[in-house]
């Protein structure tokens, strides 16, 4: 089991920082309650092991989302909308307008079991085997498995590290797309974090243009920025609406993970239906209570999702100020978006087999840098880890103690 906090480290100025806000239930931010046995997060390690790993929050669902998926147990649980629920349409409508995808039908939407499968989907439905894809590196795995998984090649494009962030290399990309019809998108970043700007997107799409590119773009995480102002999709442009397909969920801003639901959406209804007849049988659909817990997420859930987003941006600063003081050694930069920091130990001396060691040494559970990459590009992500803070202040400060310490005292 978990021991008593040590003593290393800051800890968070005000007692109240310790909790979550009142609408995420703290109780349930105690280890004993969160390593309960569905939870693939906390009983994936010992009992010791404080889990930083899987993108899950640590924090309950919603009061509104649990009241409605209570009060649908009452009713019939046979088949839903199978053409896709309109009630559920029309609320995706106003939300991805937001974004700047304004005049979404009901055609230019279909469901999904989850966002990964529309990934496999685009992979199969725009390319054949053998074909290269182009996508940024590290990326979230699923990306390059798509690829790999389904005989095509990955044209990955690392990014670059520069004084204010991660920056997309124009040269490379440039070159990457040539033979290439498919671009994958992650934006928001996982796992760096990074919001691509508007003068980012702009020259991407230019890009797309000039290449005659399709593009897949996963924005699961924009709800969860921390960065000023709306949120921009890739397909807020009309000159790449035809060609773009996007993709988004409620599974990371709301923490249902385990209610699997997706939405592929595209101005290019034709598109649409060519990439979700690519998967035809293989691609199961939405549950009755995934639809209705994405239901009351858009209707109700916007108070709680905006103190999680709070309460997570406390989180990341907190993890800053704390590598800053006592790891100045670890290279990052600021999560835009996302409640995952990607972190660069590649200067200590186990940085080949950081994640091992963090494991042993320190006991929490992170995800280790080469996950992020295809074959043949692992190597250069060794040293890098990606960390999940989203849980309770109590809790991170924990974890960063001990890695404190193990890192410490190897160094």
């Amino acid at each position: 089991m978990l021991g008593h906090m040590t003593d290393a480290g800051p800890k968070p100025a005000d007692p109240r920082d310790t909790l979550a806000p009142a609408a995420l239930n703290p109780a349930t931010l105690d280890p004993a309650a969160l390593r309960h046995p569905d939870s693939l997060k906390w009983t994936a390690f010992d009992p010791d092991v404080i889990p930083m790993w899987v993108a899950d929050m640590d924090f309950a669902v919603a009061p509104p989302i649990m009241d409605a998926l209570r009060a649908r147990l009452d009713r019939s649980l046979g088949y839903a909308q199978l053409t896709g629920d309109p009630t559920l349409k029309a609320q995706l409508s106003e939300s991805l307008a937001r974004h700047g995808l304004s005049g979404l039908g009901a055609e230019h939407m279909t469901f999904l079991p989850g966002v990964v499968p529309g990934i496999y989907a685009a992979v199969h439905a725009l390319t054949s085997p053998g074909e290269p894809v182009v996508t940024m590196t590290p990326v979230y795995h699923p990306f390059h498995l798509a690829i790999t998984d389904q005989d095509r090649r990955v044209a990955g494009v690392p990014l670059r590290d520069a004084d204010g962030g991660y920056e997309i290399n124009w040269a490379a990309m440039d070159a990457a797309s040539r033979g290439s019809r498919l671009l994958l998108l992650c934006h928001p970043h996982n796992p760096t974090g990074r919001v691509w700007t508007a003068q980012e997107l702009g020259k991407l799409r230019d890009l797309v243009l000039a290449r005659d590119l399709f593009v897949m773009s996963d924005e699961l995480h924009a709800d969860l920025r921390y960065t000023d102002g709306p949120f921009e999709s890739f397909a807020a442009d009309p000159r790449v609406q035809s060609r773009t397909v996007t993709l988004t969920g409620p599974c990371k801003a709301f923490n249902t993970a385990g209610l699997g639901i997706g939405v592929m959406a595209s101005h290019n209804a034709a598109l649409l239906s060519r990439v979700r007849r690519a998967a035809g049988g293989l691609m199961g659909h939405e549950s009755a209570l995934s639809i209705t817990m994405w239901q009351a997420a858009l209707r109700d859930g916007g108070p709680w999702l905006a103190d999680t987003v709070e309460y997570l941006r406390g989180n990341r600063d907190f993890l800053s100020a704390y590598l800053r003081q006592h790891l100045p050694w670890v290279k990052f930069h600021e999560a835009q978006a996302t409640y995952l920091a990607w972190l660069d130990l590649r200067a200590h001396p186990r940085a080949a087999d950081i994640q091992t060691f963090l494991l042993e040494e320190a006991r929490i559970a992170v995800h280790d840098g080469p996950v992020f990459a295809h074959e043949g590009h692992k190597p250069q992500y060794q040293g890098f880890i990606r960390l999940n803070f989203a849980t309770s202040r109590e809790l991170l400060t924990e974890a960063l103690n001990r890695m404190t310490a193990a890192l410490n005292r190897e160094m």
